[in-house]
C-alpha cells in the first residue's frame, strides 16, 4: 500500500488562510475550496489565529507576528 504525503503549510500561508475568512470577509466554505484544505485544518487555523490575536501564546508555532 502506497503512503499518502502530508502536505506542509508556513506560518504565513496559515496566517493567510485564517485571515480570509477572519478579516476578509470570505465564507468558510469559499477559503476552505480556494485553498484546497481541509475543514479541520482551516477550522485549527482561525481558533489559532483568534487566540493569539486575543493575547493567548500558542504551543505550536506562533501565526501572527
Amino acid at each position: 500500500m502506497e503512503r499518502i504525503q502530508r502536505r506542509g503549510f508556513s506560518s504565513e500561508f496559515k496566517y493567510e488562510a485564517a485571515s480570509l475568512v477572519l478579516n476578509q470577509d470570505y465564507s468558510f466554505t469559499e477559503a476552505r475550496r480556494v485553498l484546497d484544505v481541509h475543514d479541520d485544518t482551516l477550522r485549527n487555523w482561525m481558533k489559532q489565529l483568534e487566540l493569539e490575536l486575543g493575547g493567548h501564546t500558542s504551543s505550536s508555532q506562533a501565526l501572527s507576528v
